[in-house]
């Protein structure tokens, strides 16, 4: 099994429909409206966000969320991975009652849980939300510079890519730029290949999630690749979504072969039934990559992550030398 590190999930899509129906029991909440079967319902992008929404709205204590992190890291390492950074988002907190601190700190409580039962590493990486506007990413961006978290390491954005302009969004990162913190950005889904030039241009990330749909600009590949920004590609979310219609059509095998720094990464994985090992199942079995070659991705994901260099230093030395066992 190839060692595996991942740096774009969304903790809250995380949720498992397993945990979810155990907090639905917890709060006396039906589930029937977006979980069928044992797996997530939805039948487009708007259904997913409500699903989306419904399942987030079940975790609203400390503890719950200590369990969602922990749950879910717990499973990335069965799945092989060594490493993991989680997309946080205050506005689900405080929606559920619970300050941005006690948030933070109980998400940062769950990943030192499975950290110690199974050594697996993490880190948060605190969001704001494009479409609810610049005045909210700031925000967000303040919370991240100041909360002190040790597991906080990184400020990003998400939301709906197509909203407002760039522009408006450049103090929010230089708020985060300021406070050391790494930067990351949601651009080339959606919002197509204007949305990463813009990104490149006004904020300057050293990672772009996605990215993908700069494969409609050969002189903005080419830039990614010069410039060595690495990109956060989530191939099943992309299929899943309509972003491509099938992986033949995929571009991550161009990126790779224009020098792009490419990860593999599973977004909001049981919501599109995949999970980071499947990722790298369909890096294989669809993208013809062998295991030397998804090794290198795991490389790029350790290298291009949001950690002090001792921690990095000893992640790499971890896929240089560990056999990860079938």
């Amino acid at each position: 099994m190839v060692p595996k590190a991942e740096l774009h999930c969304h903790i809250e899509g995380a949720a498992s429909p397993d945990l979810v129906l155990s907090q639905a029991r917890k709060y006396g909440v039906d589930t029937s409206d977006f979980l069928r079967d044992g797996a997530y319902h939805w039948y487009d992008f708007t259904s997913f966000l409500a699903a989306y929404d419904a399942a987030a709205n079940l975790f609203r204590s400390e503890e719950d969320y200590a369990l969602l992190a922990e749950d879910y890291l717990t499973g990335l390492s069965r799945e092989g991975a060594v490493y993991s950074e989680i997309f946080t988002s205050p506005d689900h907190a405080e929606r559920a009652g619970l300050s941005r601190m006690a948030y933070t700190n109980a998400l940062g409580e769950g990943i030192e849980r499975a950290r110690a039962a199974t050594g697996i590493e993490g880190r948060i990486i605190i969001t704001g939300v494009r479409h609810f506007g610049a005045g909210a990413v700031e925000d967000a961006a303040r919370f991240a510079a100041a909360c002190g978290h040790r597991l906080v390491t990184g400020f990003g954005m998400a939301g709906d890519e197509r909203f407002g302009n760039v522009r408006d969004y450049e103090h929010a990162f230089e708020i985060a730029r300021e406070a050391g913190l790494g930067l990351t950005v949601h651009a080339g889904e959606f919002g197509g290949w204007e949305s990463v030039e813009a990104a490149l241009n006004h904020i300057r990330p050293a990672r772009i999630g996605h990215g993908v749909r700069a494969i409609e600009n050969p002189d903005l590949v080419r830039r990614l690749a010069g410039e060595g920004v690495v990109l956060e590609v989530c191939p099943v979310s992309n299929i899943v979504l309509k972003v491509f219609s099938d992986y033949a059509s995929h571009p991550l095998p161009e990126l790779l072969e224009a020098g792009c720094r490419v990860t593999l990464n599973s977004d909001d994985p049981p919501h599109f039934h995949t999970s980071l090992g499947h990722e790298y199942h369909v890096a294989r079995e669809h993208f013809g990559l062998d295991d030397a070659t998804l090794r290198s991705l795991t490389r790029t994901a350790i290298e291009a992550a949001f950690v002090d260099e001792t921690t990095r230093t000893r992640l790499l030395g971890i896929l240089d030398d560990k056999t990860v066992a079938q």
